[in-house]
């Protein structure tokens, strides 16, 4: 009997997201911060068209803008409207998770895309679709260890407090990185909260206080850059960065020898799987509960072979 990898089928889903046919039915979505960064921004847009160029479908599409009062608001909206499926992307894994199993009770279907709820909240969710994180964290701790040669000293900036995304990718670049390379020490961690120009103040405050920093890690790229821009100022050369989802200022800062690696994230793949993700549920076919699709390594080596991201 042939298989398919949950991964291998996500992308298949996300492949077909535009071409099945569905019967009619109302999505509701409602997005964690759609301003904060590119990559929310190009999903939304990726989200609608995909959405629009799909018969029998309709959607309401709200943004939490950050707050997590706000986006339990907007879900029990949705509950009260009766669509057919609500899909969110939490601003706060946990504190999400009553208003999920209140969308449950209520007989909708949730889809939870691109950060995880928590754990208890997994009973009460129809299906994850988006990154493995934790393979994210590791995978850039792999980079780091490559890029330092198995010893050294870095610092970490992560992503938003609280924010499930945040926390799986810092403990698989923790957990990594001291399996594979417990020589290289992680001397601080400090939120940059995905935005750019709070993680170069991070950086600053890093280099006032580290003569010697060998590597950083950033929870994405938007952050990541910002950390190299606070290093470039300074005049810190020999600093190896990494990332996680792969920005076109993260791909151009690679391709200038200056940005060492990270971790390639499509934010159309990632709407687009969503969308097929909730027809799916909502027409009764089979889906993973984690539909996870692919996020390889990017790095100054192999980057010829990736098109630069358009966020």
């Amino acid at each position: 009997m042939k298989t398919v990898s949950k991964t291998m089928l996500g992308l298949m889903i996300a492949a077909s997201a535009t071409t099945v046919y569905a019967k009619d039915m109302v999505i509701g979505i409602t997005q964690n911060n759609v301003g904060v960064d590119s990559y929310q921004t190009t999903y939304e847009k990726a989200f609608k068209e995909a959405a629009a160029s799909t018969d029998g479908v309709d959607t309401v599409v709200l943004d939490a803008g950050g707050d997590v009062a706000r986006q339990i608001a907007q879900m029990q909206d949705l509950i009260q409207q009766k669509v057919d499926v609500i899909i969110i992307w939490p601003t706060n894994g946990k504190a999400v998770v009553p208003v999920i199993r209140k969308a449950q009770q209520a007989g909708i279907p949730v889809v939870v895309t691109n950060s995880n709820v928590a754990d208890e909240g997994q009973q009460f969710i129809a299906s994850f679709s988006g990154p493995n994180n934790i393979k994210q964290g590791a995978y850039s701790a792999e980079m780091m260890c490559d890029a330092l040669d198995n010893k050294g000293q870095i610092v970490q900036i992560s992503g938003q407090p609280g924010y499930t995304t945040a926390i799986e990718r810092q403990k698989g670049f923790e957990d990594r990185l001291a399996e594979a390379c417990p020589d290289v020490v992680i001397m601080e961690t400090q939120p940059g909260d995905w935005n750019r120009e709070k993680s170069q103040r991070v950086m600053e405050n890093f280099l006032t206080k580290y003569d010697n920093i060998d590597g950083v890690y950033s929870g994405d790229d938007n952050m990541g850059v910002g950390a190299l821009n606070a290093a470039k100022a300074a005049g810190r050369e020999g600093i190896a960065f990494i990332g996680a989802t792969n920005f076109a200022v993260g791909y151009e800062a690679m391709g200038r020898g200056e940005y060492w690696g990270s971790v390639y994230q499509s934010p159309v793949d990632d709407a687009k799987n969503a969308l097929a993700t909730a027809i799916a549920v909502v027409n009764g076919e089979d889906v993973p509960k984690l539909n996870y699709f692919d996020t390889p390594k990017i790095t100054q080596d192999n980057m010829s072979q990736f098109t630069k991201p358009v966020f």
